[in-house]
């Protein structure tokens, strides 16, 4: 066999790319990472996840200050102003603190960074920045891109991406958000908190479209609360700007009168897709799927031999954490052993306040399968209003809800509406990777007095056991 330049090249360096490459070189493999951008980390990091985290947490400091809610313990403010500027450079420090760590590891594990765009120019060669580079395995870790809506043009000053609503010079005063995912709930709650008015959009007759239908209505009847005009079962069918304000046509879903909306900004958050253009896949051998992703097998491997794909190119749903794991999971399989994900057990987590974090099945997709195989399911709620620390915080919005087997009452999926939900959630992971019941968490002691004692308390709640409610 000839001699490659490389036992693994990845392409891309977001969180699936960068971590597959440092586990390879762990492993002992000659291992590089294409990456274009001037700074590694991918959208996640650069962004995405850590920007809008940024951001998300400046803006709720800003709001509960501005607000006057922290009055109610004995905090008083007068005077408190914003300076956007500000929040952005600490913004712009984070993420310049972490894409320079990814650069560290890279330097400290000895894997190469290949500076600009790969494309295949066979099953084991690629050429990037004009050079030719071989190697025995390759892996795609390209990530996705905003999904754009056809009629709606993107110019990142009055109609922006998640990228163009993260760097906004100045707070808008309308900001029309089309899609109420996650994406868009978790900007337009930036600008909201901010100062913005923030109406959002979705084509669906809820918010938070694949999530729990209870957890759906509740974020949503939160989100009123807060200020958010939610507009559900709406299309937008065009967009025009001038001088500075645009104008979108909207209509019913179901067809109907159509009418204006003005904002002098408006994101566009329908989704993401894969991110396949340009790689040359049919001189690998490779096609994609009907949604363009790259499909594989239990081993991360592609129907070409030696070429694998982790993280949003592949079915699934498209979650930095997920691109992780597939990646230090694919990177052992390139390495001779065997590398394991439950794609069961992948937590999602909204980062609103509170935050709306899940796992497993969601109740009506745990009825169905019950129904096909002749089963029931069991379910367990806790409110956090009848939590201690949650009310002694004053953060009691939202529920823990547990669902289980009925007969063997192992758990089948766990949902959480909370301040720190994204946080709490692991433990559900945990518990639902060993394949525990709702038994198993009901009798975990818990330390008191914490939010986590609403799981607990859930859990309790699935054979009718709950103590404080």
């Amino acid at each position: 066999m000839a001699e490659h330049d490389y036992d693994l090249i990845v392409i891309g360096a977001g969180p699936g790319g960068y971590v597959a490459a440092i586990r390879a070189a762990q492993l002992g493999l000659k291992t590089a990472c294409v990456e274009s951008r001037e700074t590694l980390g991918g959208t996640c990091l650069n962004v995405g996840c850590i920007p809008s985290k940024a951001l998300l947490h400046a803006s709720e400091i800003f709001h509960e200050a501005q607000s006057g809610s922290l009055t109610k313990f004995g905090i008083d403010f007068s005077g408190v102003s914003l300076n956007l500027d500000q929040m952005h450079a600490e913004k712009a420090k984070a993420v310049g603190e972490l894409t320079g760590g990814i650069e560290f590891l890279f330097k400290k594990n000895k894997v190469d960074w290949l500076k600009g765009r790969a494309a295949f120019t066979s099953a084991n060669s690629m050429d990037i920045a004009g050079k030719s580079y071989t190697a025995k395995n390759i892996m795609i870790a390209t990530g996705s891109s905003v999904t754009p809506l056809p009629g709606v043009e993107i110019d990142q000053k009055v109609i922006v991406d998640s990228t163009g609503a993260l760097a906004l010079p100045k707070v808008p005063k309308h900001l029309v958000v089309i899609g109420g995912g996650v994406i868009g709930l978790e900007l337009g709650s930036v600008w909201l908190r901010l100062g913005a008015q923030v109406t959002v959009v979705e084509y669906l007759d809820q918010i938070l479209p694949g999530m729990d239908g209870e957890v759906r209505k509740e974020a949503a009847k939160i989100f009123k609360k807060q200020g958010f005009n939610i507009r559900t079962g709406t299309k937008v069918t065009g967009a025009t700007v001038k001088g500075g304000t645009a104008t979108l046509t909207v209509e019913p879903a179901a067809g109907g009168a159509s009418e204006t909306i003005e904002a002098d900004c408006v994101l566009v958050a329908i989704g993401r897709r894969a991110n396949t253009d340009g790689l040359a896949l049919d001189k690998a051998g490779l096609s994609v799927n009907g949604r363009g992703q790259i499909e594989i097998g239990h081993d991360f491997q592609t129907s070409v031999p030696g070429i694998y794909a982790v993280g949003d190119v592949c079915p699934g749903p498209m979650l930095a954490h997920k691109a992780e794991d597939e990646g230090i999971a694919a990177a052992e399989f390139v390495a001779g052993l065997t590398g394991i994900v439950n794609h069961d057990v992948i937590p999602g987590v909204v980062y609103t306040y509170p935050e709306i974090a899940s796992v497993g099945l969601t109740e009506e997709e745990a009825k169905e399968k019950a129904a096909v195989s002749g089963g029931e399911i069991k379910v367990g709620k806790f409110p956090m209003m009848a939590n201690s620390r949650a009310k002694t915080n004053r953060d009691t919005d939202g529920f823990v809800k547990v669902i289980a087997d009925a007969k063997t009452d192992r758990v089948l999926g766990v949902h959480i509406i909370a301040s720190i939900a994204g946080s709490m959630i692991a433990e559900a992971c945990t518990a639902m990777e060993f394949g525990a019941t709702s038994e198993d968490i009901a009798y975990t002691c818990h330390a008191h007095p914490t939010h986590a004692e609403a799981l607990k308390e859930a859990a309790m709640a699935v054979t009718g056991k709950p103590i404080h409610m």
